[in-house]
């Protein structure tokens, strides 16, 4: 690892191809190559959400996340290889059953928002659910492990109740969506038209 490590920039790619963990060279436009950036896109906006100083149980349980997702990376860098597990998943399903219990039931649907962290779990959880239409696309032409697919479904689960979790931690209601709006023009807050 540490040979691989110490050189950047190879020019390798410059063709438009890039090498997977297996040695071979595929597109770097290719659903393979698609679903790995998908990955790691939600892994570093999960460092953008680590980031914003959060309780500590929320923190380590992300930073454990942050790990499987890159497990994942290398999962899907190479073809049949298979890294993520049953327990992995049950593990996400524990955590969504964890900190949902501490939280009201909904009656409404939500908006992404409230705290900042929470707006940021929001971000991570639509960048989770676009990985997971990556991996599923793949698993159209190529074999991808089931556990894999089920982390990304139950890892979106878990980040929406980690963006309400975080907003009750900062003391922020969840912002609720309002079916009887005023849909015929924007209201400012005194209730006057704009206009």
């Amino acid at each position: 690892m540490g040979h691989r490590l110490s050189r950047i920039v190879t020019r390798t790619g410059d063709a438009g191809t890039t090498g997977l963990g297996s040695g071979a060279r595929v597109a770097k436009d290719g659903p393979r190559i698609e679903a790995i950036g998908a990955v790691d896109e939600l892994n570093s906006t999960l460092g953008v959400l680590l980031a914003e100083g959060l309780p500590e149980a929320i923190a380590s349980c992300l930073i454990e996340v942050q790990h499987d997702l890159f497990d994942l990376g290398g999962e899907l860098s190479i073809p049949g290889y298979e890294t993520v597990t049953d327990a992995q998943v049950a593990r996400l399903e524990d955590a969504v059953e964890r900190y949902n219990a501490d939280l009201a039931p909904l009656k409404e649907f939500i908006l992404p928002g409230g705290s900042r962290a929470a707006a940021w779990a929001h971000v991570a959880r639509c960048v989770c659910r676009r990985a997971e239409r990556s991996v599923v696309h793949l698993g159209k032409t190529e074999e991808v492990g089931a556990p894999a697919r089920k982390y990304l479904n139950r890892l979106s689960d878990l980040l929406f109740v980690l963006a309400r979790a975080l907003n009750r931690a900062a003391g922020r209601p969840d912002v609720l969506w309002r079916k009887d709006r005023a849909q015929g023009g924007a209201q400012s807050p005194s209730g006057d038209s704009d206009s």
